[in-house]
């Protein structure tokens, strides 16, 4: 099954419904007697409820209920909660400040819900939440991450003296000290990873559905992982004993991380369907969106990188304030610390690595992983920093790396990560060549002579993704298991169900998947069925983020089909009279080595089922199921090399060549691989050039729409030049690695250094748009 097997260019089977608008979203599910929901949000970003006065709401059509905070609270439902647990370095665990599903009695963004109101349809929701009058006493804001460690700040929680959440340090001190004192060369830099709206294509939703007769609730919702939504809502939230709730998780349009959070929306919508006895839908408008989803980024950091006098990296130093917002999201512990300081090391070898980081409250939405989580601002650190080293040294910025690069591996970093495999020369070199970065200064100056700057730039990034082994989290302060979930089920025709625990939401996983099953079992991709995304029909599972599908789901679905083919050989060795050890699997046969004897594969799973002729002993049925849990990280690296022309009258910046070149592992499908580098090239040149959320000195966000929120545009990007080498990953049986993150992650710092090395000026801020550019050329 050469043409529909591992490394094949198998089209999305999703695809067709999606295009053909036949998708089912949240927002497309009906039950009887459904009713629709608005929440009433604060306009301030910090103030006390005073009063809520429903009076008027509750008289409008169609308005069923208006429920508050200190209603959900007397039901019992709990707050929302971090689910990884960071210790500052002198022991003490993270300040949590209490996060109500509904606030009751301070607000602490623009945004924050406060009521819910339930009516017949979602246009009188909506009016009768305009119409619901809460009295505020405003209180001073605190926006920037810098400003809220100041004494005399606002304080946004009680529980968090001058809102520092955590104090965390990551490395050795003493060593880096002592190379710092020694140094030839030190290069030092302030820098800023701006804050990002995510921006899925699909608006949030929920749909909360309590059934009185079988006392059982239902939660259709927009996740990246509900499993995890159905554990969390049971068990920390107090909603429904977990054999009581159903969590589904439909087509989703989009994620990047922020569809992973449990948010105050869902388990509102479920409570509120008990409140009412209704089912109780709402659906995001896209300003909604922008205010609740939650943000990525958003760090400002000193970088210190020293050098001996031959240009060997001997020490690193970090010192990092990370905004996380109002209210600490599910995972936001865990990305400025496990996700970030781990990956400082990059591609090199630093003998020495200290960072500091400090996690600070402000009134702002909450920040949380998006798409890299933590790689992209370490990575953008180390790269930057790099770049600027080899400026000041005046040597080649790619010698000055390949002269640093891991060459051996394993290679244990100072900061926790051992690299399993890797070949950095070998994504180096595929870039240079594809970006003819030898003959780069002749197309400068043919530039400079139609009155254009030219630059260069490069980033060598590597991430680790497939998060793991569970036990190294759990030590680590992770709240959850990091494993994942497969169940093979061969059915009496001979078609296979795959059920997953992993969340597709634009990955390929229903093509991906069954090409796992056509490369083992020979037969046609349309037989194979893939079942995710619904906790009544997969058991558990943990979902998708970081990069994990491959890597750990589908190390699992491996699993569950090494166990049903060996059943399936230990009956075919039955029906032939054969050895067991002489079966092999081709075309849809299992047949007798070197010999014409064989059995269909259909007829194999017939007899699997009729159970009229088995081997003594062996159960019917052919089923199997399996859990993995990684040995290791994978971690993907590569080489991304963006060339810019900036336009010195305007400012203006055009992309003319982006070439990338990742090191994957193997590859199960590499259309679909490409499609993730796009994406995440894509969203990381945003970041670079155009994207950032900006707000106001109250707390109110300027840029909570796409008239403001500056999205990236097909005319804003080139044709990526994408590529892979390969290292197979040693910790899993396929030896392969993410790829949904690395675009995202490797892209910023390399449009940065292309832009800086033309206008001949480091010091420029992302987003740099025209008007920074235009400013920094004339302060060159």
């Amino acid at each position: 099954m050469g043409m529909e097997g591992i490394g094949a260019r198998v089209a999305r089977k999703e695809d067709k419904r999606f295009i053909t608008g036949a998708g089912r979203y949240t927002d497309d599910m009906v039950v009887p007697g459904m009713k629709h929901a608005a929440f009433v949000r604060s306009p301030h970003a910090h103030a006390a409820i005073r009063k809520i006065n429903i009076k008027a709401a509750m008289a409008m059509p169609g308005v069923i209920a208006v429920l508050n905070g200190k209603e959900l609270k007397a039901d019992g439902i709990g707050n929302i909660i971090c689910g990884w647990m960071i210790h500052s370095k002198d022991g003490s665990p993270m300040n949590m400040g209490a996060w109500s599903p509904l606030a009751t009695d301070t607000v602490r963004y623009v945004g924050d819900a406060v009521a819910i109101v339930v009516a017949d349809t979602r246009a009188q929701a909506r009016d009768a939440a305009e119409a619901v009058e809460v009295s505020y006493k405003v209180k001073k804001a605190v926006i920037d991450p810098v400003s809220a460690l100041d004494p005399k700040a606002p304080q946004i929680h009680p529980e968090a003296a001058n809102n520092l959440i955590y104090d965390w340090e990551l490395g050795d001190a003493a060593a880096v000290d002592a190379a710092f004192k020694k140094a030839a060369h030190i290069t030092k830099m302030d820098v800023v990873n701006n804050r990002l709206v995510p921006n899925a294509m699909e608006p949030r939703a929920a749909l909360g559905h309590y059934d009185k007769a079988e006392d059982h609730y239902t939660c259709w919702t927009t996740s990246q992982n509900p499993h995890v939504a159905r554990l969390v809502m049971s068990a920390f939230y107090n909603v429904a004993p977990e054999n009581k709730l159903r969590v589904i998780a439909p087509d989703v349009g989009g994620g990047f991380g922020s569809k992973i959070y449990i948010y105050p929306e869902e388990l509102t919508c479920l409570w509120a369907s008990k409140k009412t006895g209704v089912p109780v839908k709402w659906v995001a408008e896209r300003t909604e969106s922008f205010l609740t989803d939650a943000h990525g980024r958003d760090h400002v950091s000193t970088v210190e990188l020293a050098f001996d006098a031959k240009n060997n990296m001997t020490a690193l130093k970090v010192d990092t304030i990370a905004n996380l917002g109002a209210y600490m999201s599910l995972f936001s512990s865990s990305v400025p610390t496990y996700l970030y300081a781990t990956l400082l090391s990059g591609q090199y070898k630093i003998p020495a690595i200290h960072a500091n980081v400090r996690t600070v409250y402000t009134n702002t939405t909450p920040v949380d992983a998006y798409r890299g989580a933590g790689r992209p601002e370490a990575c953008f650190l180390v790269e930057r920093v790099v770049e600027t080293a080899a400026r000041e040294l005046g040597v080649s910025p790619a010698d000055l790396r390949r002269q640093n690069f891991i060459k051996e591996f394993p290679y244990q970093t100072p900061v926790i990560m051992a690299y399993d495999a890797g070949d950095f020369d070998a994504s180096l070199d595929a870039a240079m060549a594809a970006a003819k970065y030898e003959t780069f200064e002749r197309r400068r100056s043919t530039a400079a002579k139609k009155g254009k700057l030219r630059g260069i730039g490069m980033s060598c990034y590597i991430e680790a993704c497939g998060i793991a082994p569970s036990a190294a989290v759990g030590s680590l302060g992770a709240g959850v298991g990091l494993w994942e979930s497969a169940e093979v089920r061969v059915n009496a025709v001979g078609s296979v169900e795959i059920l997953t625990g992993s969340h597709s939401h634009g990955q390929g996983h229903e093509t991906t998947f069954a090409q796992l099953v056509a490369d083992r079992f020979g037969v046609p991709m349309d037989s194979v069925s893939i079942v995710h995304g619904d906790t009544d029909k997969v058991q558990m599972g943990m979902g998708t983020y970081g990069s994990r599908s491959g890597a750990v789901g589908m190390s699992a679905i491996v699993k569950a089909l090494d166990k049903v083919e060996e059943k399936a050989k230990k009956i075919a060795a039955h029906l032939l009279e054969a050895d067991e050890g002489d079966i092999v699997i081709e075309n849809g046969e299992l047949k007798v080595a070197g010999t014409d004897k064989a059995v269909p594969w259909f007829q194999m799973a017939l007899a699997a089922y009729t159970a009229h002729n088995l081997p003594s002993g062996m159960e019917p049925g052919l089923k199997e199921g399996a859990f993995y849990d990684p040995t290791n990280f994978t971690f993907p690296a590569g080489c991304y090399i963006c060339e810019v022309e900036v336009d010195p009258e305007t400012g203006s910046t055009e992309i003319v060549q982006f070439v990338a070149a990742d090191d994957f592992g193997n590859i199960i499908n590499p259309m679909i691989v490409e499609g993730q580098v796009h994406g995440g090239v894509a969203q990381g040149i945003g970041q670079a050039l155009l994207e950032g959320a900006h707000y106001d000195e109250s707390g109110q966000l300027l840029t909570a729409s796409y008239m403001d929120y500056t999205m990236p545009r097909a005319d804003n990007l080139p044709s990526f030049n994408v590529s892979t080498t390969t290292t197979a990953c040693p910790s899993n049986p396929l030896g392969i690695k993410g790829c949904g993150e690395a675009g995202a992650i490797g892209s910023p710092p390399a449009v940065i250094n292309a832009i800086t090395d033309a206008i001949n000026n480091n010091n420029l801020s992302m987003p740099a748009t025209s008007g920074k550019v235009w400013a920094a050329i004339r302060s060159a």
